[in-house]
């Protein structure tokens, strides 16, 4: 058995823990990466991302080697799909204080897989859904302070997806929850195996691979620290995708409820919490 079969095997024993957490198949690679390049355990005061160690085709081939994965989702159809909230039948009927919009929608399937928007009173849309049914605009006029959550990349691609939201939400106020490049940083995660392999965050220096030339649709981003807007315009990315699932999990039920803590936590969210995951790094 290979070292990439190796780390996969282990990666297939993690990635759904604790509690049977379903996940996606990107998920699953950035956990073998973290596997053979676990430097994200290192402390956080210093900021960077890493390098991918292999790349996503070789993974692709010992997955094909590997068999059946228990908890792997399938990958997201591009036709339109059905309104996974469509059985909800009161959801039109009321105001409606939140909804999630995921860049990724391999992303929102794993967050509705995992019941994510029951758990967080959210209900929870990929960008491709983008308009949503004109009832669930209205839900979200109907309460006066409601804000649509933005969950992206943190890459140009992922504040396009914000900007994008923007224009449909209107006078709605949207919150972008990240990934920015400085939660990337301090998480350690790993730079997209078909992007430029960033290994520097803000207390290191600019890596010089990947492409270069300014970009200034970032000039003016509020909240953005310089060498943010430096990450974003040399191109580099790192996916949603790139966090481990059950913290992402947590992580976003914390961000979309605006709270510290639950005030009834199901035993899923008990388990979650168990795993010590809290919100982003703050910057």
């Amino acid at each position: 058995m290979s070292i990439i079969d190796r780390a996969l095997q282990a990666a297939v024993g993690r990635a759904g823990l604790p509690g049977r957490i379903r996940f996606t198949r990107r998920q699953l690679y950035y956990e073998v990466c973290r596997g053979l390049l676990p430097l994200h355990r290192l402390p956080r005061r210093v900021g960077f991302t890493l390098p991918a160690p292999i790349g996503y085709d070789r993974f692709l081939a010992a997955l094909e080697r590997h068999g059946p994965v228990p908890g792997l989702l399938a990958e997201p159809r591009t036709a339109a799909r059905a309104d996974p909230h469509d059985d909800v039948p009161d959801l039109y009927d009321y105001g409606l204080p939140r909804l999630l919009v995921c860049q990724d929608p391999a992303i929102a399937a794993m967050l509705l897989a995992n019941e994510l928007h029951m758990e967080s009173a959210c209900p929870v849309f990929a960008l491709s859904d983008l308009p949503l049914d004109p009832r669930l605009t209205a839900a979200l006029q109907r309460t006066g302070d409601a804000v649509v959550h933005v969950l992206h990349d943190a890459g140009a691609d992922g504040y396009a997806a914000v900007d994008e939201v923007r224009r449909w939400a209107g006078d709605l106020r949207v919150n972008p929850l990240g990934l920015r490049p400085v939660h990337a940083a301090a998480l350690h995660l790993t730079t997209g195996p078909d992007g430029p392999k960033a290994t520097t965050g803000p207390d290191g220096p600019e890596a010089t691979t990947g492409p270069v030339g300014r970009n200034t649709a970032f000039d003016h981003r509020p909240g953005l620290e310089a060498w943010e807007l430096r990450r974003l315009r040399s191109g580099r990315t790192v996916e949603v995708a790139a966090v481990n699932p059950a913290r992402l999990l947590r992580t976003v039920h914390r961000l979309v409820r605006g709270q510290t803590r639950a005030h009834r936590r199901s035993a899923r969210l008990r388990q979650l919490q168990a795993a010590g995951f809290m919100t982003w790094p703050a910057s």
